[in-house]
């Protein structure tokens, strides 16, 4: 991408905050104000379909954020599903060996509970780090931190005891606690009201029968009024909690692609019935995300470092045996609903996630070549910020490749 006038007017106040250097960064943590970090996650970003968007201007939030920052390709791990690179992102620790190997394990749902890797909500803190979270899958049962936390994708509750593909309102959680501290349950519900906890399951094949079109049309209608919920919920707590490193995620998108990806009539799976139902469905994913985005970037200020992050993309089946798959996730009760794609190819650089990012001393419209970036960098790279030293177990590394200090070389930008 170009560089723009906005841009240009906007380089002489990014150019100062580039003079606070790497190491620096350090100092600015003991001497000066505390960073401030938001992480904004998108479960199953997709560049292939994220890209043509931001060409037709479609998505001006997140080309704000490209323009300002930098953005490209993020390594997954191999078969990558949430819960294994969410935990990767927490702990920068391989799935066997930080204890989430999966949306099962060993025949349980996966949860905080299994975790044998410290995660970086409690590293920061112990560090007086205040700490908010909403809606990060795998977080449930939530844990005490400095601050605040909201559970999301994996979160147990009525009509859904394995917590798999379900949507609980916050009403209805059982199994162990989605707040914490959890005298914030009253508040939440007083201002924000019974929000629904993830992304509603779809439909199965059942269901689907002769009321395709209702099905999927009340379905996606069901998505915006969780996506809605969840913005009012952002919005919230950014308002009335803020905190030194707030993290955010959105699981919707990936739940639609799945099933609702724009497929051809050649490709694996597809049902005119169902498909042709609403093509822009899953692209309309991303345009409804990127008013999310815009109603979170007022509360990124110039002391803000803002990442925005996906566990991995997701593409159409297409690989020898794929066939219409179900999306069952390993639950003990099978969902039926067919789907078109999938992210959990043995090889994940098939379905690489995205990252972004904007802040202080990061290069803008700046594009990673290759895979500069992976799951395993997100820990480390935040706890930098704070002058935290990065434990022994952590595989990952601080990505001053995204710095101004740092040395990578430009690469061909997206055309206007």
């Amino acid at each position: 991408m170009g560089k723009r006038a906005i841009i240009c007017a906007a380089a002489g106040a990014l150019s100062l905050l580039a003079a606070i250097a790497i190491v620096g960064q350090t100092e600015a943590t003991s001497n000066g104000p505390k960073p401030r970090v938001i992480v904004m996650a998108v479960n199953g970003m997709e560049w292939d379909i994220v890209r043509p968007l931001l060409i037709r201007g479609e998505l001006p939030n997140l080309k704000h954020v490209i323009e300002n920052g930098v953005y490209g390709k993020l390594r997954t791990i191999s078969a990558p599903n949430c819960p294994k690179v969410f935990t990767t992102f927490f702990t920068s620790v391989p799935p066997d060996k930080n204890g989430i190997t999966g949306f099962v394990v060993d025949g349980q749902t996966a949860s905080t509970d299994m975790l044998k890797s410290e995660p970086i909500w409690s590293i920061l803190s112990k560090h007086a780090v205040t700490v908010g979270m909403a809606n990060v899958p795998a977080t449930f049962p939530v844990m005490p931190v400095n601050g605040y936390m909201i559970s999301g994708m994996l979160t147990r509750g009525k009509g859904c005891e394995d917590g798999i593909l379900c949507a609980p309102k916050l009403s209805e959680v059982q199994g162990g606690d989605a707040v914490y501290p959890t005298s914030m349950v009253a508040e939440l519900e007083a201002n924000v009201g019974d929000f629904r906890i993830d992304c509603s399951r779809m439909p199965n094949e059942n269901e689907l029968q002769g009321r395709e079109a209702k099905e999927v049309t009340a379905w996606l209608d069901g998505v915006q009024k969780i996506r809605e919920q969840q913005q009012k919920l952002f919005v919230y707590l950014l308002k009335n909690h803020p905190t030194d490193f707030t993290m955010f995620d959105q699981s919707c998108e990936d739940r639609t692609g799945h099933w609702l990806y724009p497929i051809q009539d050649f490709n694996v799976g597809y049902n005119a019935k169902v498909n042709s139902v609403d093509v822009d469905a899953f692209p309309d994913q991303y345009r409804a995300f990127d008013k999310v985005l815009g109603a979170i970037l007022p509360f990124v200020d110039a002391n803000t470092t803002l990442f925005i992050i996906s566990d991995h993309g997701i593409k159409p089946l297409r690989e020898f045996g794929d066939e219409h798959e179900n999306h069952s996730h390993g639950s003990k009760v099978p969902s039926t609903t067919p789907v078109i794609a999938k992210h959990d190819f043995p090889d994940g650089d098939d379905v690489p996630g995205a990252f972004i990012a904007m802040g202080p001393g990061i290069k803008q419209d700046y594009e990673f070549e290759g895979f500069a970036a992976s799951a395993y960098d997100i820990a480390p790279t935040v706890l930098h910020l704070y002058g935290i030293t990065a434990p022994p177990q952590m595989q990952g590394h601080f990505l001053a490749e995204i710095y101004i200090d740092g040395d990578q070389k430009q690469t061909a930008k997206l055309s206007h």
